[in-house]
């Protein structure tokens, strides 16, 4: 019997080794998985690369988790923003690498990595610092800069609601980059807010089939209508 229900976050992630590539959806605090990166944090690995919309706010989040000494390198679109003091902090001090990917570009190169597609062409940074030693080429009168899928080895994600094997149904904004985090990954782990029985879920409403999903843990610290935004 397929039952990918675990009891608690700790165990989901008990499995992500030092150097791992691990996508955290989220945009903001709509659909941010704060068990999974608190799980995360107290499960211990580090010298990770982290691949997200921002790099945290104030000291919770991935703040917690960048200011812990966890993340060797981060991927993410906006860097600074209102309360990002503990990146700053870092990076200053040379302590985190940064890769800064236009949002857009973020999207597509996750979702490349999902579909196995090798590669994209995309006029987003053509003739800026971010197209620094990349390939490009002029397509019938435009130019464009070839990026690359962004493969990852474990995608932490917060859903609505999920069952055992796994589909996962988000609520509004708070979907944002999770379906295509959960592609991109060899392991999928989701916080959802309610486990539901098989057969439950309207299968039009289904955003990502349990097929992409390793785990699902259901969460218990907040209520359901705090933990997703939007």
């Amino acid at each position: 019997m397929i039952n990918k229900l675990l009891p608690s976050a700790i165990e989901a992630l008990a499995d992500i080794p030092d150097g791992a590539v691990v996508a955290v959806g989220g945009f903001g605090g709509a659909g941010m998985p704060d068990d999974l990166i608190q799980a995360l944090i107290a499960q211990g690995a580090t010298d990770l690369t982290l691949v997200s919309n921002n790099a945290g706010q104030g000291d919770t989040g991935l703040a917690a988790l960048l200011k812990a000494g966890r993340v060797r390198r981060i991927l993410c679109s906006y860097p600074r923003m209102n309360g990002s003091h503990v990146f700053e902090t870092l990076y200053r001090a040379g302590k985190i690498e940064l890769e800064i990917v236009p949002q857009g570009n973020l999207a597509e190169r996750l979702r490349a990595a999902g579909c196995g597609i090798g590669g994209f062409y995309t006029p987003t940074g053509f003739g800026t610092l971010l197209a620094k030693g990349k390939e490009s080429r002029t397509i019938d009168g435009r130019n464009y800069v070839l990026e690359y899928p962004i493969h990852v080895d474990f995608a932490l994600i917060n859903a609505e609601e999920g069952d055992r094997w796994g589909n996962l149904v988000y609520r509004k904004t708070a979907r944002n980059f999770a379906p295509i985090m959960a592609m991109a990954a060899h392991n999928t782990i989701a916080s959802v807010g309610r486990v539901v029985e098989l057969g439950e879920l309207d299968p039009e409403r289904v955003i990502t089939p349990g097929i992409f999903v390793k785990h699902i843990v259901q969460r218990t610290d907040v209520a359901p209508a705090q933990q997703q935004v939007g």
